[in-house]
């Protein structure tokens, strides 16, 4: 019998920030939420208080069997949509019934990405080994089930818009400084317990009906973003793209540090393929880039990662 294939290291930049970004312990050594713990009931009511004009933003986009997988990522498909029973009376009467089901990647459209969606050498959020994810019953510790809730102030960082431009071209990598940038650009600050919404535009290539550029190249965060997040004490970010970091890596042979820094280095949620481009709109008429965010996951028990349809209240 061979021996297992041994992974790579991680490079040693990788560690100086996971060393800089770490929460393993901040809310103790039981913890299973991470960051979402920035989200206090004095964070939420502050959240409530921004809404001024109560224009609602979808964000999510629509479940449908041409979505933006491609079939890039092995078993995330799009929803497969079958009709169980159409007008089916279940009793005397006229009275007749449509159900539905559907087949589909937890991942596949809009969603947010669990904290064990991700190990690195081994390792989950908190330390936990990454054995503890099973084929059979999925996720032990940090599944998406574990989220009662997820309502705090949303802020939308426009770097597509800070750069004047309408979108990002593929492979942009979005640093800390363009984040500073979006941030005086929306004049806005980002505080504890927000969750940060960053659009590159990229959405847009999507929707015009190109799927295979929608994938790759894409533009994406930084690996250097991390910190930023971590000095902000963010409780989570979403964006516009299929990969949330940008793709190709900035490393050669280095593939999604930023997911293994933020779920599980920092325990934080990442969102993908999220539909920015109403809210910038909304935004840029307003005046305005916090507002309440509604994005509570489908609580799928052991998942790594769930279906939400966030809405934005300004």
């Amino acid at each position: 019998m061979s021996a297992p294939r041994a992974h790579p290291p991680m490079p040693p930049e990788f560690h100086e920030i996971a060393r800089r970004v770490n929460n393993w312990g901040r809310w103790g050594a039981d913890d299973e939420l991470g960051t979402l713990n920035l989200i206090t009931d004095d964070v939420a009511r502050a959240a409530a208080a921004t809404v001024r004009t109560g224009r609602r933003v979808p964000l999510a986009l629509p479940l449908r069997h041409d979505g933006v997988q491609t079939g890039l990522i092995p078993g995330r498909v799009n929803p497969l949509h079958t009709m169980t029973q159409v007008n089916r009376r279940l009793g005397p009467g006229p009275v007749a019934t449509s159900d539905d089901a559907v087949v589909m990647g937890l991942q596949a459209a809009t969603h947010w990405d669990a904290l064990p969606h991700v190990s690195h050498s081994g390792l989950l959020y908190n330390g936990r080994p990454a054995d503890t994810v099973t084929a059979h019953r999925g996720a032990r510790y940090s599944s998406i089930d574990k989220v009662p809730h997820l309502l705090t102030r949303g802020v939308l960082l426009d770097v597509a818009r800070a750069r004047g431009a309408d979108r990002l071209p593929g492979g942009h990598a979005v640093t800390p400084e363009d984040l500073d940038r979006a941030e005086e650009f929306g004049r806005v600050a980002v505080r504890a317990g927000d969750v940060v919404l960053v659009r590159t535009g990229h959405m847009a290539v999507y929707l015009a009906g190109d799927r295979d550029a929608y994938a790759h190249p894409s533009p994406g965060l930084s690996y250097r973003t991390p910190e930023w997040f971590h000095a902000r004490d963010v409780a989570a970010v979403a964006n516009d793209t299929l990969t949330f970091e940008v793709f190709p890596p900035e490393i050669e042979g280095l593939w999604l540090p930023v997911h293994a820094l933020h779920l599980v280095e920092m325990g934080m949620l990442q969102g993908q393929n999220w539909n920015l481009e109403e809210l910038s709109t909304a935004c840029g008429e307003e005046s305005r880039y916090s507002f309440l965010l509604a994005a509570t996951p489908e609580p799928v028990t052991g998942a790594t990662g769930a279906p939400v349809a966030p809405v934005a209240v300004l």
